[in-house]
């Protein structure tokens, strides 16, 4: 039977790599979105909103997926809000596939936080988990809206009689744009704007994430582990952390990064100097520097996510995670995560996303 793929959230960091290597693995693949990604060869674009079911009906009349890939979710002002929203999501999207019958695996992306807490507790006192961390970490007490998208996917699986899978990255690093958690592009855009104005590239977050140990997931990883999990037997119905498979410190790559953009870095020094306080007044700026180098894209919302960014960096405790339920059953791919940041650097270039 041929495999027919289903990127939910084909136009974000996630979603678009993954839908790239489903395409050159053979896949006949969908990309769905509010707006979706026409930049990719061979990627069949969907155009529905998740929260309007007869959108979501109109849109996939005639498509029959055999894998859907959830990679998308949306922010809200609060996490009972977030619970909603993205619990409703997930089930929308599966209730309106459950007539076809022609599902076999559902893949979930969620991510950390399953084990931090949400935002609004985002690794707050009381909330600390034991690193590296585990997938039998128990959850924690808490709202939190990784868990109703999780139960979602659960109640539709025994439902419908598929397999599933969950994939908790730690924070994902590739090319895409306008994408609401994009660390990489976020300090590619911030390095830029201090060499273009002399400023210093200041560390901005905490003194445990500057000296302690800490990974983070290359997003075509990601997708090499999505689509091993949601085609190998062994992973099926299973719960991973997914990364680059290394450790490093942010008090060496922070100036190596500096080295790359020529820029002076200056690390922790007592206090932490949010990123987003840092750039709240660039915006014109970017614009200056986007028509100074004909750049494609001069919204510096688009680009950066410093709130995020600080999210992560702004941590008390030093963040890893454990590979060893995947290496277990077979999941072998590697990446090394300084080439990760120089890699995405040299195609935000490449792209005129920076000079």
């Amino acid at each position: 039977m041929e495999n027919i793929a289903l990127v939910v959230g084909a136009s974000g960091i996630t979603g678009s790599n993954l839908a790239e290597k489903l395409i050159s693995n053979g896949w006949k693949t969908y990309g769905l979105a509010r707006k979706p990604n026409t930049n990719i060869e061979n990627l069949e674009p969907v155009a529905a909103d998740l929260l309007d079911l007869n959108s979501l009906k109109t849109a996939l009349k005639d498509i029959k997926p055999t894998h859907i890939y959830i990679t998308t979710w949306m922010r809200n002002d609060t996490e009972a809000e977030n619970i909603r929203v993205n619990g409703l999501m997930v089930r929308n999207i599966l209730d309106v596939l459950s007539e076809k019958k022609s599902v076999q695996h559902v893949a979930l992306v969620t991510g950390l936080k399953h084990y931090l807490g949400p935002f609004e507790a985002y690794a707050a006192k009381g909330f600390l988990p034991e690193t590296p961390l585990r997938e039998e970490h128990p959850r924690l007490n808490i709202e939190n809206f990784y868990y109703a998208q999780e139960d979602e996917v659960y109640a539709a699986a025994t439902r419908d009689g598929y397999s599933w899978s969950i994939h908790r990255p730690h924070t994902v690093i590739g090319k895409t744009v306008g994408n609401a958690m994009n660390m990489g592009t976020t300090l590619a855009t911030y390095a830029t704007i201090c060499k273009e104005t002399g400023r210093k590239f200041t560390w901005p977050g905490s003194a445990a994430q500057w000296n302690g140990l800490s990974d983070v997931t290359d997003a075509r990883i990601l997708a090499e582990h999505l689509i091993w999990a949601s085609t190998t037997e062994a992973a099926k119905n299973e719960a991973f952390n997914v990364v680059n498979g290394d450790v490093f410190r942010w008090s060496r790559l922070w100036h190596k990064i500096a080295d790359y953009f020529e820029v002076e870095a200056i690390g922790f020094e007592g206090e932490i100097h949010p990123l987003e306080k840092e750039m709240e007044n660039d915006t014109d700026l970017w614009l200056e520097i986007a028509q100074k180098y004909r750049l494609q894209e001069n919204s510096l919302n688009r680009l950066a996510s410093a709130w995020h960014t600080d999210l992560d960096l702004g941590r008390p405790i030093e963040v890893m995670t454990n590979m060893a339920k995947s290496r277990k059953l077979g999941f072998n791919v590697f990446q090394d995560t300084e080439e990760t940041f120089f890699e995405l650097f040299d195609q935000l270039r490449q792209g005129k996303l920076i000079p």
